[in-house]
């Protein structure tokens, strides 16, 4: 069904999610590189958002493109790791123009939006799922590297429950193409600039423990982030690390967008799902990380989490 659809297009642009993360352009980026490489006579286009410096390194990335040109359409929209057509942000109307349109991803909350859609829920990242829709043969070190990108960070460098064997597998063979692995991991993972550590230290610092040490919850006003001068992308891992606490069930992180607007981030250790208290909010995710935007104080905002919470939990609040 892919093979075909790729064959069959003459014109194929590529989409992911606002505020790309790491699967979001290792996939992307996996899949210009190797369209591009194996299909020469296409005319391959790759649209998100400015993603993190420490991911340009990957080929391709000057490509990428932040704004629709005029008058643009396509014979296939490849829609990837985006839980619902309004996470697609400025490239939404390619998607709508397009002849036809492909979704692959990992969300459980897509409702397989597209015309066709290759939806894995128990996948551990869509860049896992872009491999196996590969020809193995065919993936050039420029492909794995962005592909294993992908793979690490949604699988917090495989140590997420969502780590399968086949995960291993796949991360194995990308590895085989003669990618640096280790660098990959430190540069794009690990490495942080001073003032990333700074504003992770602050939001350990001024987090609070709730419901008898089962949630834990960090936040930041505009005023906050402007002072240390970062941006959301430098937010990055501070919710994994706030849940690393230990007896932590839920984690939760948040920062304003706007005047009482958060961007709300979740994280399950255990048993709680928080795709579907993402959902009650309107937004989605995955069983143990999930997020939404919501407006209100920032205590309206975790009084209402811990209602959702409790219900899981059992507990009263």
């Amino acid at each position: 069904m892919f093979s075909k659809r790729i064959e069959e297009a003459h014109t194929i642009a590529i989409g992911g999610h606002v505020r790309p993360d790491g699967d979001c352009t290792g996939s992307c980026m996996g899949m210009y590189n190797y369209l591009r490489e194996n299909y020469p006579e296409k005319t391959v286009d790759v649209y998100l958002e400015e993603i993190p410096e420490a991911y340009k390194f990957l080929q391709g990335t000057k490509k990428i493109q932040h704004e629709i040109p005029g008058n643009k359409s396509y014979d296939l929209f490849l829609c990837l790791d985006c839980g619902d057509q309004g996470r697609l942000g400025f490239s939404a109307p390619l998607f709508e123009q397009a002849a036809h349109t492909f979704c692959i991803d990992h969300h459980i909350s897509n409702q397989s939006f597209a015309e066709e859609n290759h939806i894995k829920p128990e996948a551990s990242s869509t860049s896992e799922l872009v491999y196996h829709l590969l020809n193995e043969d065919k993936i050039s070190v420029s492909t794995a590297e962005a592909l294993y990108l992908g793979i690490v960070h949604d699988t917090g460098v495989f140590q997420y429950s969502c780590t399968a064997p086949s995960t291993m597998r796949a991360a194995a063979r990308l590895m085989e193409k003669g990618i640096d692995a280790p660098a990959i991991i430190q540069n794009t993972y690990y490495e942080k600039t001073y003032a990333q550590n700074q504003i992770l230290g602050r939001a350990m610092l001024e987090s609070i423990l709730f419901m008898d040490g089962k949630c834990i919850a960090s936040y930041f006003r505009q005023k906050t982030l402007e002072f240390y001068g970062v941006t959301p992308k430098d937010l990055d891992g501070i919710v994994s690390q706030l849940r690393n606490t230990k007896g932590v069930e839920v984690a939760i992180f948040m920062y304003e967008i706007s005047p009482n607007e958060y961007k709300v981030s979740l994280r399950s250790s255990k048993d709680v799902d928080v795709s579907v208290i993402a959902q009650y909010f309107g937004g989605g995710g995955h069983k143990k990380a999930a997020g939404f935007t919501m407006t209100g104080s920032v205590h309206d905002v975790l009084n209402n989490l811990s209602a959702q919470i409790a219900l899981q939990l059992g507990e009263n609040v």
